[in-house]
């Protein structure tokens, strides 16, 4: 018996050690992908809605948005929406930038942006934080101008004869039809740019407007206005009513509220009034300056900070920052402060009042330089990176998506 039960466990050992069939094999391999296949996929991670994406998409710097439209079709009609770019322009109101224009050695213009909280703090702004832009026009010559930005698209004028707009951060532009303007001596033209806003259809209507100044030959030769406008989206100039004070003083208007002001000279270049144009209704009034007391003001600078109209008062030791709280009303003119006068500068040296920060650094252009003056503690800086020698034209402006060509 003994023998017989150890075939029979033999034969089990045998049977056992059998090599498996192939369904066995295949079966094994289902059931190891299906298993890897679950490992892989689980869990599954979670879809956001596109209406959330929209949201985060909006809060991001414009130059990751130019990257990030060709992640997805739909991210790239998103991107490239206007209505995205109003959203992204209201959410955006902090990210400024500061161009500035000068001629290098070869005689060659340049036109490097910095961002412009890089300017009011410590870390200087090196070719880390510096970009270099690409004008869109071929052969760029000293008498392009830039007349100003609103957001973001910065307008020049190109030779009395022609206007660009420009959106450097999406680097598209479009260049306006030729003034026409009738050709006399001693003529020439000064500029302003800005919107108006229709809030019925959430609509910006961008115009372009241009004072032509010449003198009369048949009225003592007094100088004279023609004024055109030119809408963003159409394909030629408007004659409107001419400006009713004198001619400007200021080489390009300012824009605030609605509306681009001049400083003008009324009777003589001694007596300066600001004379307002309404882009909606495309109507002029006049604003009075403020009352500077006993302050003998030498001259004024028209510029426009933290949205309000300002005047630099210029008088013989400092220059004081006037601004119009409230637009149009004479009694909301306050004095931010008083800037004195830089070592041997001279008189009236602040050509310009750039940006005023949110703890009251001012960038100034003091003559052919750019200062910062920190008004709580009465001190100047001078940034580091415009360490180069020519003529400079800074002009800040606020990054957004915002299209000329539309």
């Amino acid at each position: 018996m003994a023998p017989s039960s150890e075939n029979d466990d033999g034969g089990n050992d045998a049977v056992s050690s059998n090599p498996p069939t192939e369904e066995t094999t295949v079966t094994k391999r289902r059931r190891l992908n299906s298993s890897t296949t679950e490992t892989l996929t689980s869990p599954p991670l979670p879809t956001l809605p596109f209406e959330i994406i929209a949201e985060i998409l909006s809060k991001l710097p414009v130059k990751f948005l130019m990257q990030l439209q060709f992640v997805c079709k739909p991210w790239k009609s998103l991107i490239s929406d206007p209505k995205f770019a109003k959203k992204h322009l209201r959410v955006s109101t902090t990210r400024h930038h500061l161009i500035l224009t000068y001629i290098n050695p070869s005689r060659e213009f340049v036109m490097t942006d910095y961002p412009l909280s890089s300017v009011f703090t410590e870390i200087t702004a090196t070719a880390t934080v510096a970009t270099q832009l690409d004008y869109p026009l071929p052969n760029r010559n000293r008498f392009d101008v830039i007349v100003g930005s609103c957001h973001g698209i910065i307008c020049f004028a190109l030779d009395q004869r022609f206007s660009l707009l420009w959106n450097p951060s999406i680097r598209k532009f479009v260049k306006l039809p030729a003034l026409e303007n009738p050709k006399r001596e001693g003529s020439y033209t000064i500029y302003g740019f800005g919107y108006c806003y229709n809030n019925f259809n959430d609509n910006y209507s961008y115009k372009v407007v241009a004072v032509n100044c010449y003198e009369s030959e048949s009225d003592n030769r007094v100088y004279k206005t023609n004024v055109k406008v030119h809408t963003l989206g159409t394909n030629s100039w408007r004659w409107i009513e001419d400006f009713p004070s004198g001619v400007p003083f200021d080489f390009s208007g300012r824009f605030v509220s609605g509306t681009i002001n001049w400083l003008a000279a009324k009777d003589s270049y001694t007596s300066l009034v600001i004379v307002s144009l309404d882009l909606e209704n495309e109507s002029y009034q006049e604003l009075v300056q403020p009352d500077y007391g006993e302050v003998m003001v030498v001259t004024s600078t028209l510029e426009v900070v933290r949205d309000c109209l300002c005047i630099l008062a210029h008088s013989d030791a400092f220059s004081d920052v006037w601004l119009m709280k409230e637009y149009g009303k004479k009694e909301s003119w306050t004095k931010l402060f008083r800037i004195p006068y830089m070592g041997d500068v001279g008189s009236c040296p602040y050509t310009k009042a750039l940006y005023v920060s949110e703890d009251d650094q001012v960038l100034l252009k003091c003559q052919s330089e750019l200062v910062v003056y920190n008004s709580r503690d009465g001190t100047f800086r001078t940034p580091e990176f415009q360490n180069n020698n020519g003529w400079k034209v800074p002009q800040v402006y606020q990054e957004s998506l915002i299209s000329p060509c539309s």
